[in-house]
């Protein structure tokens, strides 16, 4: 691995340390603002952060091709706004499980698919231009479904409403706007 791959991947690594700590943060949250019919808005002002966030419509786990039940945390999707660290559309899932080590996390809006870099319970796009790229999607779709892998080999498919998606991300938007 020359240099500059290898700084490429520890600032990847540095950057999803430092959106886990702030996505830890907006599940504990409790300052919503708005709801905005899937999607609610939520509000921190030290430091101020706003998001957009929404739980799945349907959720299907599997195993060796059978459903199974399986317990899993909050299942979420968000999109965040940081204006202190200049982060505008960041968009993040959790699973509520650690995804399998190496794996993505599919995303499909209407037909166009996106993968999303995992580590321990998240995941996020691989940059800035691709946030803006789903962003750009999830605004035209109907639903987001994000399939992925659980360290114990369970196949999880979550289906998320975009119905108030446009709506709760300008909210989130405006809200961090300075």
């Amino acid at each position: 691995m020359n240099m500059k791959s290898y700084l490429a991947r520890i600032g990847l690594t540095v950057g999803l340390a430092l959106a886990a700590s702030a996505a830890l943060a907006q599940a504990d949250s409790t300052n919503r603002v708005a709801v905005e019919t899937a999607w609610a808005v939520f509000v921190e002002n030290d430091p101020k952060e706003c998001w957009s966030v929404s739980s799945p419509k349907q959720t299907v786990n599997t195993r060796d091709g059978r459903v199974v039940a399986v317990r899993r945390g909050d299942i979420l999707m968000f999109v965040s706004f940081r204006p202190g660290s200049g982060t505008a559309g960041e968009v993040s899932f959790t699973g509520g499980y650690p995804f399998a080590p190496g794996s993505t996390v599919k995303l499909d809006v209407g037909g166009t698919a996106f993968d999303l870099f995992v580590d321990g319970e998240w995941a996020w796009p691989a940059s800035n231009e691709e946030d803006a790229k789903i962003v750009a999607a999830l605004r035209r779709g109907s639903e987001a479904v994000l399939t992925a892998r659980s360290a114990r080999g369970t196949q999880t498919e979550d289906t998320f409403s975009l119905f108030g998606f446009t709506a709760a991300m300008d909210e989130a938007g405006k809200r961090c706007a300075n």
